[in-house]
């Protein structure tokens, strides 16, 4: 009997200090205190991250908790504000309720801009004031002066307060596309075929789109700038797929390469005539710091890296090889 009662006594007294864990003071080591969580980050890490930023003590203890509660998958990401003294139980809270201070969004690069218009609809911490706009009134409200959206806002996370419009967002993202774009075409090369910032933006597009390694951006670029000098077609895919629009189904065919539209680059001579896609900073800096290169043709491998070569015997000898 002795032993069942100091069983009994060591379970209660475990209840208890369960309880007292859940909803007993945290005692953070300063406040207020900002934390971001990403897009991603498991129970653990977000525990480890808590315990490295002085918020809980005991990390174990959290991830034990969340757990047995059902709510370790449920955690939020965003930017989150402590500024008073809670419990681990409202903590927990909070981080699957998305009681955010900032919201975060990550703007990918090579995305197009109806998928970034989908981010931001889908996006619970923003206000949608862009949903039933049109392009057309984004770019007015935005202070645009370009007539399209394509291409003009910077791949990056974003940190903006909860509940703010997603038109902030895209200002935000336009002027620092605006600020990178400009910078890089100060920079330029001397020697490039291009004539403004607008149609580095563009051909910056298709070297972000055709990139599979990253150390193979410049080289794409040089293949693009030798082309445009000749001059010779670019005959690039992502723009016969992007001009092709909702009618492409996923399988590019030979007949798609003989349809002609405004950014078929296999009917039409130069760069299409506005971007495809959300240039990244390396892939602004390649196309005005293209590599010094002989090669007008490049072929995918099958790895991700491309197979480059000088003249059309190498190339169709690559192609038989790679893709035959």
């Amino acid at each position: 009997m002795n032993k069942f009662l100091i069983f009994v006594v060591f379970i209660f007294s475990l209840c208890g200090g369960a309880i007292y864990y859940a909803f007993g003071p945290l005692t953070p080591t300063k406040l207020p205190v900002e934390f971001t969580l990403n897009q991603g980050s498991s129970l653990t890490t977000v525990a480890r991250q808590f315990k490295q930023d002085g918020v809980i003590e005991f990390p174990r203890l959290f991830v034990a908790m969340a757990r047995v509660l059902g709510k370790a998958g449920q955690i939020k990401a965003g930017v989150y504000q402590l500024d008073h003294v809670v419990s681990a139980m409202e903590l927990l809270e909070m981080i699957t309720q998305g009681n955010v201070s900032k919201s975060q969004l990550t703007i990918i690069e090579g995305w197009n801009f109806k998928q970034l218009r989908n981010a931001l609809n889908t996006n619970p911490y923003l206000r949608h004031e862009t949903t039933h706009l049109s392009n057309a009134e984004i770019l007015q409200r935005i202070g645009a002066a370009e007539a399209y959206p394509e291409g003009l806002f910077f791949p990056e996370t974003y940190f903006v307060a909860a509940g703010s419009s997603d038109v902030a967002l895209l200002k935000l993202a336009y002027q620092l596309m605006q600020q990178r774009l400009n910078d890089a075409w100060l920079t330029r090369s001397p020697d490039t075929p291009l004539q403004s910032a607008y149609q580095a933006l563009i051909l910056a597009s298709l070297v972000e789109k055709e990139t599979g390694v990253a150390a193979d951006r410049p080289l794409i670029a040089g293949v693009f700038v030798n082309r445009l000098r000749i001059p010779m077609m670019l005959q690039t895919d992502p723009t016969v797929i992007y001009g092709l629009g909702e009618n492409f189904d996923g399988n590019l065919r030979r007949a798609d390469l003989t349809r002609d539209t405004p950014y078929n680059t296999y009917t039409r001579t130069g760069l299409p005539p506005t971007p495809i896609a959300l240039p990244g900073k390396d892939a602004l800096n390649a196309a005005l710091h293209p590599a010094k290169t002989d090669a007008l043709y490049f072929v995918a491998r099958g790895d991700g890296s491309s197979k480059f070569s000088s003249n059309l015997t190498e190339h169709n000898r690559a192609v038989k090889q790679y893709q035959k």
